[in-house]
């Protein structure tokens, strides 16, 4: 193997996809941690463009990393790559940077959204989890990121 395989594992399955159990969970988790790490760091707009930079960079890396991860298994979508659970989850947390004032319970409500919609895969993302390549292993939870993101808005809208 290449040097750009061992980063394409490191990066694909972000240390918790080997776990034996709920590689995607770990995932998600790694995100939640992500982004209160973030909230330490930073607040306001900062957050905001933080947040929205660390989307689009993990993304298309993600991309790159789980198409060659599935190319070095051989197999489609395997279970260790997390790096789309990443993706979504910090999706899904990103209106929490729009408000001033949530609690640690939206982060909660996100991240159980977000599993909720990766595991169910509503319409379109089953459909474009067949997308070829790293491409088809990271839109399913974008989409599903997208829609945990829309109801979370809504809940700490109104609550």
């Amino acid at each position: 193997m290449k040097p750009t395989d061992y980063l394409a594992l490191a990066i694909s399955t972000f240390g918790v996809g080997y776990l034996p159990l709920m590689p995607g969970t770990w995932g998600s988790l790694v995100a939640v941690g992500i982004f209160l790490g973030f909230i330490q760091l930073v607040k306001g707009n900062a957050l905001v463009a933080l947040v929205l930079v660390s989307i689009v960079v993990v993304t298309f890396v993600g991309i790159w990393a789980a198409s060659r991860t599935e190319a070095l298994s051989g197999r489609k979508d395997p279970g260790k790559i997390v790096v789309d659970e990443v993706a979504g989850q910090l999706i899904s947390l990103f209106p929490l940077t729009l408000f001033v004032h949530w609690s640690i319970v939206a982060v909660i409500i996100s991240f159980i959204l977000f599993r909720f919609f990766d595991i169910v895969k509503p319409y379109p993302a089953r459909r474009l989890e067949a997308l070829k390549g790293g491409l088809g292993v990271m839109c399913d939870d974008l989409i599903a990121g997208v829609y945990a993101a829309a109801i979370t808005c809504v809940i700490v809208a109104v609550f």
